[in-house]
């Protein structure tokens, strides 16, 4: 593990827990609304105060500073709004971490995956929900991947799926097995709950600011845990050798 977390809390949102985020994997945070998992991700992000332990490749946390941190990990909020008329491709190029070559090559491939060479002159404030949403998207994948940062190794995205049509969607979980092949943890916001029975290697459950389960998502997105969280009935299927989760009429 090159981050851990021992007995972190977030005084009035987030209980103790520990966890641990290891290199290659992604992870999905579920929950309710309100459950704390912007707080949690805000907390990995070195953008919350907290108590208890929380340590990134030895060091604690909150001994990072900014520019160092920027280096090994990148943060796409919930909300954000663009605050200029600066172009796209200025607004991407702010988030490289290398002027070398192979830089721009990677860039290039993530404007292709993400529908996004058509708008590199066009100012932020013109954009849509969903193209904004896809330039962030890059800027934060740009920022630690290892073809261009070789410093990258954490992702964090709360709600990354928001805005976007299913083949947009489809592109966002390519690239991020792209990164997890290249070492980089991805820890993500969901409330998908069988995209994350697909596609997450490990699942945290929150309620109410308290971690309920860590573990295979298969093993914790059960009916028998989720039910009694959502306050509705749900029942697990299998299809093609995958479980699946629906909601009981």
């Amino acid at each position: 593990m090159f981050f851990s977390l021992k007995d972190a809390a977030v005084a009035g949102r987030l209980l103790p827990f520990t966890a641990g985020l290891t290199a290659g994997k992604l992870i999905h945070v579920v929950g309710p609304n309100g459950a704390g998992k912007s707080t949690l991700l805000a907390l990995l992000a070195g953008l919350q105060n907290y108590s208890g332990e929380a340590t990134l490749l030895g060091q604690p946390l909150n001994e990072w500073r900014g520019p160092a941190l920027a280096r090994l990990r990148a943060c796409l909020p919930q909300h954000q709004h663009p605050l200029s008329q600066m172009p796209v491709y200025h607004y991407l190029r702010l988030h490289l971490q290398s002027d070398a070559p192979q830089a721009d090559r990677r860039l290039s491939d993530l404007l292709n995956m993400f529908q996004l060479s058509d708008k590199l002159t066009r100012s932020l404030t013109q954009l849509s929900g969903g193209e904004w949403q896809r330039v962030r998207l890059a800027a934060s994948c740009a920022q630690i991947d290892p073809q261009i940062n070789t410093q990258g190794r954490l992702l964090i995205l709360d709600e990354p799926m928001t805005a976007l049509d299913i083949a947009q969607q489809k592109a966002v979980d390519d690239v991020i097995s792209q990164l997890c092949r290249a070492g980089v943890c991805v820890i993500a916001s969901s409330h998908d709950l069988n995209h994350s029975l697909l596609h997450a290697d490990r699942a945290w459950l929150l309620h109410q600011g308290k971690m309920i389960a860590q573990g295979e998502p298969s093993a914790i997105l059960t009916p028998e845990r989720l039910s009694p969280l959502y306050q509705i009935a749900f029942r697990q299927l299998k299809l093609e050798g995958h479980t699946l989760l629906t909601v009981m009429p």
